[in-house]
């Protein structure tokens, strides 16, 4: 169906008539004095031809169409009425930069493995909410709750280590979280937090975070990223190292713990996946019936339809001021 969102912009159509300039009657006495210019003692102001009015009349027309923004609707599209909202929030602290993960075969840092793994898992969730938190020194809302997975999925694959700090602040970004859910009703309120590391910064304790997180019905599906045991090559050799000596379980089990959730230990991807059961698992909210009709704009029609008859007003002028140079040369 063809609709058009701003009807009331053609109501500026006989604009151009109320600011129409008025001729400027010849003065009696004196003339005109140009530098350079023998004789400038008649100024003639000429107005446009006929065919050139109806021009810029058929430009002002189609700008005016452009402006009211058509467009062309699509059939109605039921939303999913029933799904979960579901909160993540990701460490981008220093350590996850740590090159111990492997993806498709390839060692990649432990951001990567979480793009890769939950970029996959966002997909997935058609009727979900979504929203991301990004923390490190503090935590900050990256996306609310919404049903636009792809915008989700794109603020989490462009997210980069070091935005928002090095250190980790696990207690802010459950508070932050908790705040969001406030502002809505009848939700599962799940936090699905992942970091490598113990909360070093911020200005709230995560033990304090998750105890308002349980007195709201917030479930904290707490996941610690990183390998237990990495090689490194040395001018000794080889040698087994741990590169999560960092990470905290013991507190992130408690966090899981204190709000019915569970924790989740991902040393590689098969582990990080194992989310996605414990989630699907979860029953979904009831919604209302909400529907979608697909929009394509027009405005670029007219528009085009615009240019090309300033393309060609300009060109009647150029055609016609070499005319009448022509005709003065002819003259003198």
């Amino acid at each position: 169906m063809f609709s058009i969102a701003w009807p009331w912009l053609l109501l500026l159509l006989p604009l151009p008539w109320l600011f129409k300039s008025k001729k400027v009657a010849k003065s009696s006495g004196g003339h005109l004095q140009l530098p350079g210019i023998a004789d400038a003692e008649n100024v003639v102001t000429a107005s446009p031809d006929k065919p050139s009015r109806k021009l810029y009349w058929i430009m002002w027309l189609c700008l005016l169409c452009s402006l009211t923004r058509p467009q062309w609707l699509g059939e109605p599209i039921e939303l999913p009425s029933e799904g979960r909202d579901l909160m993540l929030a990701v460490d981008l602290s220093g350590s996850m930069q740590i090159q111990d993960m492997v993806v498709e075969g390839k060692t990649v840092d432990r951001l990567t493995l979480i793009k890769h793994v939950i970029g996959d898992f966002i997909e997935r969730r058609n009727g979900d909410r979504l929203g991301l938190i990004l923390f490190a020194d503090h935590a900050y809302l990256q996306a609310p709750l919404t049903q636009d997975r792809r915008s989700v999925a794109k603020f989490l694959a462009d997210s980069e280590i070091g935005l928002v700090g090095k250190q980790t602040a696990i207690g802010e970004s459950i508070a932050l979280a908790v705040r969001r859910f406030d502002t809505v009703n009848d939700s599962n309120r799940v936090l699905i937090l992942l970091t490598d590391g113990s909360n070093n910064a911020g200005n709230i304790e995560p033990e304090v975070a998750a105890r308002i997180a349980a007195e709201r019905n917030v479930t904290i599906y707490t996941v610690g990223v990183g390998a237990e045991v990495l090689e490194r090559r040395s001018i000794f050799g080889t040698e087994k190292v741990n590169p999560s000596l960092d990470l905290d379980e013991t507190q992130l089990q408690k966090l899981a713990d204190m709000t019915n959730g569970h924790y989740f230990r991902a040393r590689n991807s098969e582990e990080l996946a194992q989310i996605y059961q414990k989630i699907d698992e979860l029953e979904p909210v009831s919604r209302d019936q909400l529907t979608y009709r697909p929009k394509n704009e027009l405005f670029y029609w007219p528009l085009l339809l615009a240019l090309l008859a300033s393309l060609v007003i300009s060109l009647r002028g150029q055609i016609t001021m070499l005319n009448n140079t022509k005709t003065t040369k002819e003259d003198k």
